[in-house]
């Protein structure tokens, strides 16, 4: 249930404390000071109208008893009705439910000491107090105004709202701090996929700027790394070029013809082969740049060209779908499964499907296929299902492992699975 962003997680610890802090301030303190204040307004109000009760005793006609409620009245805002003669309904002390009744009944049970009804629905701004003397009923309109103060809630207002303020601000403060890491992560996972990220600089937290700073230098350390075995394939492979073309050349010169003279040719063929796998892998590992490319045209393309060589190719291709891809290398890597498919199998289906997060380019063909366990084993380089390793019958090894580098150089996969058309499924799956 808790929210799995560094933000999100980041404004609970700011949050939470700051919650906690008030509701233990508003309970401890403000509840304290919320009781005392009530129960000293209502104590006002009971002591006023006691001591009104108290004068009344020593008014002897109907005049002077209103003349000393008028006065009263003026003195206390309370306003006073005296009906002689009048009972109250029931001779019990009654109150009602809210705190300002619990808190006026308590004061006038002390003061008063008289049965009373208190009436709080009696209007919106008055509270009717019905005291039940010896010669009749007296009523005391009490404005509410003296019984409750909003001062405490104007306060609580006021924490509230500053609070919101204070965490307005370190929401911002904090979004900051977040957006330079996820820049780092943008970064990283562009860098994953094959990308260069040049605009990217160190920024934020020291903490933040210190993980920044560790990418670069693991950035340019892998590409020294990349760049010294490219090197090194490259010219392995080119020198290799050489005597594997004299040896060709002194065999054609040769001429004659035996079953030694034929195996020597056969090597050298097989040679040349896996000199020419050495040399298409390093230039998978090459500088090229990605740039936006069509899916769907390079795919044509490299299909195009199958079919001239006789391959029996069926599309099903997205239109507009633009990726930034390497475009030589991704031509190499479907031009590997092509050929793979239509070596073992007589028809080939490409399709290409988009999914939430890319594009799927699936070739099928309707050849025997692989068997489950040993589709993680033809990755491996110079892996081959023929253990007698015959020209005839397949590459030197490298096709399948070209074509995973390449895929994985732009932060996809390859896998392989079983096809519909009874052969093998290759899928590559490539990221936005």
């Amino acid at each position: 249930m808790l929210p799995r962003s560094l933000f999100g997680r980041s404004l609970i610890i700011i949050i939470l404390p700051l919650v906690l802090a008030q509701l233990i301030a508003t309970w401890i303190f403000y509840d304290r000071h919320w009781d005392t204040v009530e129960r000293r307004l209502a104590t006002g109000v009971a002591g006023d109208i006691a001591l009104t009760l108290d004068s009344m005793r020593y008014a002897d006609t109907p005049d002077e008893v209103d003349a000393l409620l008028m006065r009263a009245a003026d003195a206390t805002d309370l306003y006073f009705i005296f009906r002689p003669g009048e009972r109250l309904p029931n001779d019990v002390r009654e109150a009602g439910d809210s705190r300002i009744e619990e808190q006026l009944a308590a004061a006038l049970d002390e003061r008063v000491n008289r049965p009373f009804q208190i009436d709080a629905d009696y209007d919106p701004r008055d509270i009717l107090i019905s005291i039940e003397t010896h010669d009749g009923v007296m009523q005391v309109a009490a404005p509410r105004k003296r019984l409750f103060t909003p001062t405490t809630y104007i306060f609580v207002l006021w924490m509230a709202g500053s609070s919101l303020v204070l965490l307005a601000v370190a929401s911002l403060f904090m979004r900051n701090q977040v957006k330079a890491l996820r820049r780092l992560a943008a970064a990283a996972e562009s860098f994953g996929k094959g990308r260069d990220v040049p605009q990217f600089r160190l920024e934020g937290a020291t903490e933040v700027r210190q993980a920044a700073a560790a990418f670069l230098k693991m950035r340019d350390r892998i590409r020294r790394q990349i760049t010294q075995r490219t090197e090194m394939l490259a010219g392995v492979s080119h020198d290799l070029r050489t005597p594997l073309t004299r040896m060709r050349l002194a065999l054609e010169f040769l001429g004659q013809e035996g079953p030694e003279v034929a195996e020597l040719r056969d090597d050298v063929i097989v040679m040349e082969r896996m000199v020419q796998g050495y040399l298409d892998f390093a230039r998978g590992e090459g500088p090229e740049q990605p740039r936006d490319t069509d899916v769907g045209l390079l795919v044509e393309e490299v299909a195009a060209a199958a079919r001239r060589d006789g391959a029996d190719i069926s599309l099903a291709l997205p239109e507009d779908y633009v990726l930034p891809l390497r475009p030589d290398a991704m031509r190499r890597c479907i031009a590997n499964l092509l050929n793979n498919a239509r070596r073992y199998g007589s028809h080939v289906w490409v399709t290409a499907v988009p999914v939430a997060d890319g594009i799927d380019i699936i070739v099928d063909d309707d050849g025997p296929g692989i068997p489950a366990a040993q589709r993680e084993n033809v990755f491996r380089p110079f892996f081959r299902l023929d253990a007698a390793r015959n020209p005839a019958t397949g590459g030197v090894g490298l096709g399948l492992t070209i074509a995973r580098d390449v895929a994985r150089g732009h932060g996809g996969e390859l896998t392989l699975e079983q096809s519909p058309q009874h052969g093998l499924r290759v899928r590559l799956h490539l990221p936005q």
